[in-house]
């Protein structure tokens, strides 16, 4: 049953919202701008509405994968490996070569399914490094690591180890925007 539901999870995860938004606006966001297709990237080409359906469609994957794993009544590490691997459906969808978002929008569906006590770090830490920095990419970086953190104080490391896997995956995916970032603050 493990697998299936990670099987499952990978599935629902390549579901990219975007994709489907910009076919429905006649855009291949995989063409424009950063090539991502992200609620980011939406927004950016298309507008506002692209970024909010954008958003909504790959959080709701996220709540949609933690809710059927709790639905069934598996182990909690299996709901939380379930969100790792929709995450990563997300980031490598097999039906694109692999080339997907960069996962924000579903992480904050899985994260918000998973403990909002815990994505309440993920809040605060964006927020105050934001604050600093005046860089929504290096406060998402610090969001991560008070979400880690949280995560450790918590005695949860091995529950989380594949969802701490998954935000590995996605700061690099955003590599580019961190470094973007970083030389714009010098």
């Amino acid at each position: 049953m493990i697998g299936l539901y990670w099987l499952l999870s990978y599935l629902i995860g390549n579901i990219l919202t975007a994709y489907f938004v910009g076919k429905i606006y006649g855009v291949n966001l995989q063409e424009e701008r950063s090539k991502n297709l992200g609620a980011r990237n939406a927004g950016s080409v298309i507008g506002k509405t692209a970024f909010i359906l954008t958003l909504l469609g790959d959080s709701l994957k996220g709540v949609l994968v933690v809710g059927l794993g709790r639905m069934w009544q598996l182990d909690e590490w299996v709901v939380i490996g379930g969100a790792a691997w929709v995450i990563i459906g997300h980031l490598f969808p097999m039906w694109l070569k692999l080339n997907g978002g960069k996962g924000v929008a579903t992480f904050i569906g899985v994260g918000l399914a998973l403990s909002p006590s815990l994505f309440l770090w993920m809040i605060l830490g964006t927020a105050l490094i934001s604050a600093f920095t005046r860089s929504l990419t290096l406060g998402m970086v610090g969001g991560f690591v008070f979400y880690i953190a949280a995560i450790i104080q918590a005695g949860e490391v091995e529950s989380y180890g594949l969802l701490i896997m998954a935000i590995v995956f996605m700061l690099i995916k955003h590599m580019s925007n961190i470094q973007e970032s970083l030389k714009r603050g010098k």
